[in-house]
C-alpha cells in the first residue's frame, strides 16, 4: 500500500486565484483537469450532491443497472481507450457491490478510480445508515485507497488517485468521500505535478542486466519470448514485434497478452498454458532460453512450477519488482517499464552482428512448425454447431479487427484460441480472477472509448445472464455492442471437469431453464437472432454484425463440446489431454 498523505507534494498553479467551492465542484474540477470524459456510476443519497454537480458539467455519465456493471464497464474503457476508468456509487451495498469487478481490475493491473460515498465522518464506526468500511474490505484488492476525512485534503487525493492508477504497474485506487466532506467549503486553487515520496516505480532498467540479455540471445540455439498484459499496458506491442524478427525468436502470450503480438506472423506459437497451443506449450519444455516480458508466471500459465520451462535459462522483464523470482526462479532479473526495456534491448542488439540468425533458428523453427501441423487447433464440424465454427467465421466476417471481450469459461477459452488478434487493446477479459458477467458491461465500456469499433462480447449462456441487465445501458445509450452467445445449456468448463475428473457426475451445471435470448434481447429493446444449424451461423452473424443496434445472437452449439488442448490441474504444461 502507498497510504503516504503527508508525504505527497504539489505545486500549486500560483498565477489563478482562489475560489469558494464545495467539495463535490472540486470533485468536479479535479476530474476536468485530469482529462475524464466518461464516468460509470449509479447514484444514491451519500453521492447526490456528486451527482448534482456532475450534472452541471460536460461529463458523460453513463447509468449502470448495478454497481459491479460499472466497474467493469470503466475497466473495459480503460483497456479499450487506453484511459483511467472512473466509476461512481454510493455507500453501503452500491459500495460493496463494486468489490468483484475491482478485485478483476486488481488482479489484470488495469488502471480504474473508483469513487464511493460514505456517510458524514462523525456517523464513521456508528453502524449508521449504508455504512461500510469499504476501504478496508478493498485493501486487499486495490493498489491504494484513500478515505477523506477533511475538505482541504480532496484535491490532492483524486490526483493522488489518478497518478497512482496509471503509474508504475497500473491498478484500481479507491476513494471514499464521507458526505460532510463533499458538502464542505473550501478556497479551492487548481493543483498540479504530483509527487510522492515513497512511490517510486522503477522505469529504466540496468543497462548491464540487459547487456547479459543480450549476451544469451547470441548464444540461444532454441529460444522463446513469452509476453504478457505488461506488454499491452505499457504500449510495447512495436518493440516486441522488432525484437522477435530481428532475433527470429518465436512468440508466445499469456491470455492478457493475446494482441502484444500479431496472431498471423509466422513466429506466433499461440497462447501459452492450460488451454494454450501444443506447439507453444511444448516450445516452453524444450526452450534453453525464455525471455518473459510484462508476465506474473500465473498457475494457469506454469502448470507444475518445478516443470516449467526447466530446460531452459529464464529472463524476466517487469515494472513490478515484487512480481519477479515471486513463482518461478529467474536466472536475469531486469526491473523496467516493459517498453522502454524492449527500446533499450533492441538498440544494443542492433550493436551487434547476429550473423546469420535465420539459419541458426531455423532447426528450432523447423521443430516447432511440425509440433504445429502434428497436433494443431482442429475440430470436426459435424450436425450441431461447433462453438469453434462460431468464433472462426466471426474472425472471418470481422476481418480480425473487432474488439473482442468475453465472458469467462469455455467461451472466453474458444475465443483466445480462434480469433487471432494482430493489434493490442482488442481482446478484452476478465484473467486473473475469472469473473463471469464481465463481458457485457466491458464491451459497453470499450464501445465507448471506441465508438466507431465494432465491439462484441462472446459469451456463454451461464455468464451472460450474470450482468445481463447491463443491455438496457446498450439500448439507452445507443451503443451497438453484439452479443456471441455460445449457448450449450451448461456451465461448460465446470460441466468439461466433471466430464474428465468426475465420472460426468454434472452436479448443479445443467442450465435446463435458461432464458429464450431472442425475447430477452427484444424485451430490451435490442435484437435478438438465433441459430440451430451450422448452416445457419454464418448468415446470423452476417445479420447481427450489420445492425447498428445492440444484438443478441444466439447460437445453440454442441453441449458436450469441450476445450482441447487441456492441462491437468497439477501436471507440466506440456502433459496436454489433446481430444
Amino acid at each position: 500500500m502507498y497510504r503516504r498523505h503527508n508525504e505527497a507534494t504539489m505545486n500549486p498553479q500560483t498565477e489563478q486565484k482562489s475560489k469558494t467551492m464545495t467539495g463535490a465542484q472540486v470533485l468536479m474540477e479535479v476530474l476536468k483537469d485530469e482529462g475524464v470524459d466518461t464516468i460509470f456510476g449509479f447514484p444514491g443519497g451519500a453521492v447526490i450532491d456528486i451527482y448534482d454537480e456532475l450534472a452541471k458539467t460536460d461529463i458523460r455519465h453513463i447509468l449502470v443497472r448495478h454497481e459491479q456493471g460499472a466497474v467493469h464497464a470503466a475497466d473495459g474503457y480503460a483497456r479499450a481507450g487506453g484511459k483511467v476508468g472512473v466509476c461512481l456509487v454510493t455507500s453501503g451495498p452500491g459500495a460493496t457491490n463494486t468489490v468483484t469487478g475491482i478485485a478483476s481490475a486488481y488482479m489484470d493491473s488495469i488502471p480504474v478510480v473508483i469513487i464511493t460515498g460514505q456517510v458524514p465522518t462523525s456517523l464513521i464506526g456508528n453502524d449508521a445508515f449504508q455504512e461500510v468500511d469499504i476501504v478496508g474490505i478493498t485493501r486487499p484488492c486495490t493498489k491504494h485507497n484513500y478515505l477523506v476525512q477533511s475538505t482541504e485534503d480532496l484535491a490532492r487525493i483524486i490526483k493522488e488517485a489518478f497518478y497512482l492508477a496509471q503509474s508504475g504497474r497500473p491498478g484500481p485506487v479507491l476513494v471514499d468521500l464521507p458526505k460532510d466532506v463533499v458538502k464542505g467549503k473550501i478556497d479551492y486553487v487548481p493543483q498540479k505535478d504530483v509527487k510522492l515520496k515513497s512511490y517510486n516505480p522503477t522505469y529504466q532498467p540496468n543497462m548491464k542486466q540487459l547487456r547479459k540479455v543480450v549476451e544469451l540471445i547470441e548464444q540461444a540455439e532454441k529460444p522463446v519470448i513469452f509476453a504478457g498484459g505488461g506488454i499491452i499496458l505499457s504500449k510495447a506491442s512495436e518493440e516486441l514485434t522488432k525484437l522477435a524478427r530481428k532475433t527470429r525468436m518465436p512468440v508466445t502470450t499469456s491470455l492478457m497478452g493475446l494482441g502484444a503480438f500479431p496472431g498471423t506472423d509466422p513466429l506466433w506459437l499461440g497462447m501459452i498454458g492450460m488451454h494454450g497451443t501444443y506447439r507453444a506449450n511444448m516450445s516452453t519444455g524444450a526452450c534453453d532460453l525464455m525471455i518473459a516480458v510484462g508476465v506474473r508466471f500465473d498457475d494457469r500459465v506454469t502448470g507444475k512450477t518445478d516443470s516449467f520451462a526447466s530446460q531452459s535459462k529464464i529472463v524476466h522483464i517487469d515494472i513490478d519488482p515484487t512480481s519477479i523470482r515471486k513463482n518461478i526462479p529467474v536466472t536475469i532479473p531486469v526491473v523496467g517499464d516493459c517498453n522502454t526495456s524492449l527500446k533499450h534491448l533492441n538498440q544494443l542488439i542492433d550493436q551487434i552482428d547476429l550473423g546469420d540468425i535465420s539459419t541458426k533458428r531455423k532447426p528450432w523453427l523447423d521443430q516447432i512448425e511440425q509440433w504445429k501441423s502434428t497436433n494443431p487447433l482442429a475440430y470436426k464440424q459435424q450436425e450441431t454447431i461447433k462453438p469453434q465454427y462460431v468464433i472462426e467465421k466471426l474472425y472471418e466476417i470481422t476481418n480480425g479487427d473487432a474488439i473482442i471481450t468475453t465472458e469467462v469459461g469455455q467461451n472466453q477459452m474458444w475465443a483466445a484460441q480462434y480469433y487471432h488478434f494482430d493489434s493490442p487493446n482488442h481482446f478484452i477479459t476478465s484473467g486473473g480472477l475469472g469473473c463471469m458477467g464481465f463481458g457485457l458491461p466491458a464491451a459497453i465500456g470499450a464501445q465507448i472509448a471506441c465508438p466507431d469499433k465494432l465491439v462484441v462480447d462472446v459469451a456463454g449462456d451461464g455468464s451472460i445472464q450474470m450482468n445481463i441487465q447491463e443491455m438496457a445501458v446498450a439500448v439507452q445509450c445507443c451503443l451497438p455492442v453484439k452479443v456471441v452467445v455460445l449457448n450449450n445449456s451448461y456451465l461448460g468448463m465446470v460441466r468439461q471437469w466433471q466430464e474428465l475428473f468426475y465420472e460426468k457426475r454434472y452436479a448443479c451445471t445443467h442450465m435446463d431453464h435458461a432464458p429464450d435470448f431472442v425475447k430477452l434481447a427484444e424485451a430490451y429493446g435490442a435484437v435478438g437472432l438465433r441459430a440451430t444449424k451450422p448452416e445457419e451461423v454464418e448468415s446470423v452473424l452476417k445479420e447481427g454484425l450489420s445492425i447498428a443496434q445492440p444484438v443478441i445472437m444466439d447460437f445453440r452449439v454442441d453441449k458436450e463440446e469441450s476445450v482441447y488442448p487441456m492441462v491437468p490441474a497439477g501436471a507440466p504444461i506440456t502433459e496436454m489431454l489433446l481430444v
